[in-house]
């Protein structure tokens, strides 16, 4: 099958990846929260990034390479975390490491993922990245950094927008819990998807694995909660200021949208500001992450990372011309999951590297820095 010519965008992989995943599980990744304001605010504010194009400037070979952390990256985008990947397609996370490592792009793992970090390690590339939501207890914390380093991730990634759980309506009504239970209702659904219900026959219910080593059994929570919430803090300064001392790596904080906390995060050492507002899933009154980037941009010399409502390689031309440094997907690599299996990520990888290399082409560009001089307007 030609996979481009069935599946040329993320729309596509989006939709045969809904056929394919139950319904609950659906929900689960799809979803954000309140009315999902958030989550369209960022998909209408990025359509607003208008770029002018150049006529005459003859062939261009667009070079898409770029640099993070004293590192070279073939392309200018990654693997964000996702919580219980492992849900949404049965051993997402070993194949969403595996396919960072052959594309030499970064893999962020989740502390609530289905996998260790000591699951992946054989199979990690150059670029492993370790997601933590911040453990209250200093020797959990302590203890998850090692495990993290010993398995050869090296980036910490703290995430600091979850200081308290979100309703996630979508989720509550489809019948979610944690861990997952499987009743007649949603029995009825998996059984429509026999693909997904195979994969997870063979890999056994997915519980998260890691916070299981420090809470023990995650039985009995609300259904909007998951077990991560048993042992999280909502993180202060200070505790920064002790995970930048204890982490002897690139840092990066998670979650930011104000332009004076940019610059704070660089008088604190960290190496890397990642404008986010968890994809809409958390608050459904925040800014659209690429609406709060020119004026981050502004405030720090850091290199910026972001996400929210990216879909393709326009945007992330978009986000270059506003002052990202570097692009992050989390939905987009689980939608390829679901729709194509282990050939999925492979497969999102191109159409990114694709359609940068058309629009780049449109706009005359060598370079992905070059797409700054061509903002016309950003709403």
């Amino acid at each position: 099958m030609d996979l481009h010519a069935t599946y040329p965008a993320l729309s596509d992989l989006r939709d045969r990846a809904r056929r394919r995943i139950p319904r609950f599980v659906w929900e689960y990744l799809d979803s954000a929260t309140g009315v999902e304001a958030t989550k369209a605010r960022n998909r209408r504010k990025l359509d607003q990034v208008v770029l002018m194009p150049s006529i005459l400037h003859g062939e261009v070979a667009p070079d898409l390479s770029t640099r993070l952390f004293g590192q070279d990256f073939p392309l200018p985008f990654g693997i964000a975390p996702v919580g219980m990947s492992g849900l949404i397609w049965p051993g997402a996370e070993p194949l969403l490491a595996g396919a960072a490592a052959r594309a030499d792009i970064p893999y962020c793992l989740s502390t609530v993922a289905t996998r260790k970090p000591a699951d992946l390690s054989d199979i990690l590339g150059a670029h492993a990245w370790f997601q933590m939501y911040p453990p209250r207890d200093p020797d959990i914390r302590a203890d998850m950094l090692q495990k993290a380093r010993d398995a050869g991730f090296g980036v910490l990634i703290l995430t600091v927008d979850v200081p308290v759980p979100s309703r996630r309506e979508r989720q509550v009504r489809s019948g979610l819990t944690t861990p997952p239970k499987l009743t007649p209702r949603l029995m009825a659904q998996v059984a429509r998807c026999p693909a997904w219900a195979r994969g997870m026959a063979k890999q056994g219910m997915p519980r998260m694995k890691l916070i299981d080593e420090y809470a023990g059994q995650t039985r009995g929570l609300p259904s909007n909660k998951h077990a991560g919430y048993m042992l999280r803090t909502a993180p202060d300064w200070q505790y920064l200021k002790w995970l930048r001392d204890a982490w002897d790596g690139p840092m990066v904080v998670k979650g930011v949208l104000r332009d004076h906390d940019a610059e704070d995060l660089e008088k604190a050492g960290i190496d890397a500001i990642w404008v986010s507002n968890h994809a809409g899933r958390q608050f459904d009154a925040a800014p659209a992450t690429i609406e709060r980037l020119p004026a981050i941009r502004a405030a720090t010399r850091l290199p910026i990372i972001i996400d929210g409502g990216f879909e393709g390689g326009l945007d992330i031309l978009r986000g270059i011309a506003l002052g990202a440094d570097f692009v992050m997907f989390g939905r987009a690599w689980h939608y390829a999951l679901g729709a194509l299996g282990a050939d999925g990520p492979g497969h999102l990888s191109e159409i990114l590297r694709l359609d940068l290399e058309a629009n780049m082409g449109q706009l005359g560009l060598s370079t992905l820095r070059e797409v700054r001089e061509r903002v016309v307007s950003h709403g």
